[in-house]
């Protein structure tokens, strides 16, 4: 897979490096709830329900130095049948609580303030089908249950994941001189499943129109070189205004 990305420039499913899967957005989704969305990129599914309180039902968050509340609560699932998988369906673990997390962050700088929209805010995003970055289906989900709900929020926010394939170049080939060695390397825009298994880069980025509201990264190499990560954001930033020209529509 490696080496059919680098030397053809083509990808498993046919794309080319920067291509953003089919997307495909639908809302209200279900009746009788506040809010409701479907957001849909390539296999990856996921529904996303928006539920609003009175200011009585703000939540308590009670740590080790002090307590504080929360009016805006984004809630992750990822069943085993969204992969294909059997097992138990029940508690969180610390993938779920991570990527609702994530979720969170991204839409939090666009949440009205209280005075200008009092009521408690929960969301739920359920993975219904996964082949690459559900939390960044969950935030433009989420996005689109928060419209559907009238929350007055800022403005639409958008995620996508970009990966990285990157291999020490062969004698004959032009590479970049990170350090002492010459590598080659392709940015990937929408990484799915096995280029994110056996890539070197998750890198998932959600903002709106103006900026960056959540990054967060991992990476299977030793660093990631500046003018790598400035290609990425770059990429990472057309991928998401196209995404956020669907969600307006």
């Amino acid at each position: 897979m490696r080496a059919k990305i680098l030397e053809t420039r083509t990808r498993l499913d046919g794309r080319r490096c920067d291509e953003v899967r089919p997307v495909r957005a639908s809302a209200p989704i279900l009746p009788r709830t506040h809010g409701s969305a479907l957001f849909e990129r390539g296999v990856t599914q996921v529904l996303s329900v928006a539920t609003l309180g009175g200011p009585g039902d703000i939540q308590l968050v009670d740590d080790m130095f002090e307590e504080n509340t929360k009016r805006y609560i984004h809630h992750y699932n990822f069943p085993p049948f969204s992969t294909g998988e059997t097992g138990r369906i029940g508690g969180t673990n610390r993938r779920m609580i991570g990527h609702g997390a994530l979720a969170e962050k991204a839409l939090l700088p666009v949440i009205p303030t209280r005075l200008s929209f009092p009521y408690t805010i929960r969301i739920v995003s359920e993975a219904f089908s996964s082949n690459g970055s559900t939390s960044m289906g969950s935030v433009c989900g989420s996005t689109l249950a928060l419209m559907d709900a009238g929350v007055p929020i800022k403005a639409p926010v958008a995620g996508i994941a970009s990966g990285l394939m990157m291999r020490e170049a062969k004698a004959g080939i032009v590479g970049k001189l990170f350090g002492k060695k010459k590598y080659e390397y392709k940015v990937l825009t929408d990484i799915q499943g096995p280029e994110d298994h056996h890539g070197d880069m998750d890198f998932k980025v959600a903002g709106t129109r103006q900026g960056i509201t959540a990054i967060q990264m991992d990476v299977k190499v030793d660093g990631v070189p500046l003018e790598i990560l400035k290609e990425a954001f770059e990429k990472a930033k057309v991928a998401r205004m196209t995404i956020l020209d669907l969600i307006e529509k």
